[in-house]
């Protein structure tokens, strides 16, 4: 989501600066094209040249070049831009922002900005705590900006609590989902973005032409899955039957693809097992990639105990031959028969061995009678919810980019229309989440 997006980045004086660095340096690689905004005293904590080698355009820092007279427009900069972090933010920062003080390109940018303002709050304990910051992070919120909350843990000053800036890997998974438009758990469509009723001629992706004031105001679920352990399986698995030939199916991948990236965006750690395929896989995911069923179940069993939630997308083969020819087996006039055995069942061993307060989610595709083998599945696999789907519906089947869902619980059953695979994935995600919210309750 974040290619081709203009993104500033805006650095202030804090120790924290140091992850400025890493983050111009992910969005880069996501593709965005990035500006770097410093103020005066951010210089002391990280150097232009760091930033202006990543970000691969020089560092912007007064409003003119004292060289040449050149005239850095924090006008010309607010309406370039897509979204606009200023990441680490200080609690003098902070202020100046909640009160309209411009006194440093960075802040003039801020106030002339027409896109989204993420902030990520970097500070000691008690600064952050303190009635005064609490108050000019409220007015930022009502103003439309997105707090990015500060991690707790060890400060620079040796303290421990909350004040840590937070990563610049989940910074850049906050703007993904943005982009992305997840809106309090519901993926939005353009018309439906952070601008809804932009002024005519506005521009929604950057927040249209409105008054600050006058946007709607939203909360984000960027995080929501924040701090779980979520591993998806993905692809075909591929048995061999000689060095040149083997069984398999027409999965893609890309429904356990979407889930794991959509995981991925909520802040969930995310573990993708997956068979082979053509895609590029999310970033900030640890991939595993297997080949035969026998492959996928000891990558799965081997991780499955550490995990909250675990969904099986993966299209793993039932059978597999029973011996596979050291040579390639020659074609005959006759016919040939291949004896076939059973793969491990990795479904029924998570079922088997599911942890207390551990999720499980299977997927069932099939050709007849949905909803009763689904349950039969639910039911014999000891599984918290199926995704169910039948491959002759249009638009459900496996190289397609949509997809046509049933989510069977033991309580309810849920059908989602034809919808992006992407979509899809968010929206199962957020029936895990009301299901796993209801059983703490």
């Amino acid at each position: 989501m974040l290619a081709g997006k203009k993104v500033i980045v805006g650095v202030t004086g804090s120790i924290a600066a140091y992850k400025a660095a890493i983050l111009v340096r992910l969005l880069v690689k996501a593709g965005a094209e990035v500006r770097v905004l410093m103020t005066p005293l951010a210089k002391e904590f990280t150097t232009p040249l760091t930033l202006a080698t990543l970000s691969k355009h020089p560092i912007l820092v007064e409003f003119f070049n004292p060289e040449n007279g050149e005239w850095n427009s924090h006008v010309r900069l607010g309406l370039w831009a897509d979204a606009y972090v200023i990441a680490p933010a200080t609690a003098n920062t902070i202020a100046k922002m909640a009160n309209g003080v411009a006194d440093n390109l960075l802040l003039t940018t801020y106030l002339s900005a027409r896109c989204p303002v993420f902030v990520a709050p970097a500070m000691d304990l008690d600064m952050f705590a303190h009635p005064a910051t609490q108050t000019n992070l409220e007015t930022l919120r009502r103003n439309g900006d997105h707090i990015i909350e500060p991690e707790a843990g060890e400060l620079a000053s040796g303290l421990e609590g909350k004040g840590r800036m937070e990563e610049p890997e989940r910074i850049v998974t906050a703007l993904d989902a943005f982009f992305a438009h997840e809106v309090d758990g519901t993926v939005l469509s353009q018309e439906d973005s952070v601008a809804e009723g932009a002024a005519e001629g506005g521009d929604a992706a950057t927040g249209g032409t409105e008054p600050l004031a006058e946007r709607k105001e939203v909360e984000v679920s960027y995080l929501s899955l924040k701090g779980r352990k979520i591993m998806v399986t993905a692809g075909p698995t591929i048995e061999p039957i000689d060095p040149v030939r083997y069984i398999s199916n027409h999965s893609s991948g890309k429904m356990g693809y979407a889930i794991a990236k959509a995981a991925m965006l909520r802040g969930a750690d995310v573990t993708l097992v997956s068979g082979r395929t053509s895609i590029e896989p999310p970033m900030f995911v640890n991939l595993i990639p297997v080949v035969t069923a026998r492959d996928m179940y000891e990558a799965v069993t081997s991780v499955s105990n550490e995990q909250d939630i675990i969904i099986k997308a993966a299209a793993v083969a039932d059978y597999r031959p029973a011996r596979i020819s050291e040579e390639k087996v020659k074609k005959s006039d006759g016919q040939m028969s291949i004896e076939l055995e059973r793969t491990d069942d990795i479904l029924k061993f998570l079922g088997e061995h599911k942890r207390h307060g551990q999720f499980l989610c299977g997927f069932s595709m099939e050709t007849q009678n949905v909803i009763d083998n689904s349950r039969a599945k639910l039911a014999k696999k000891n599984l918290d919810m199926v995704a169910a789907n039948n491959v002759k519906v249009e638009g459900a089947g496996f190289q397609g980019d949509t997809n046509v869902l049933t989510l069977i619980t033991q309580d309810e059953e849920i059908s989602l229309p034809l919808m992006s695979k992407e979509d899809a994935a968010f929206r199962i995600l957020d029936k895990i989440f009301s299901l796993m919210q209801d059983s703490v309750c």
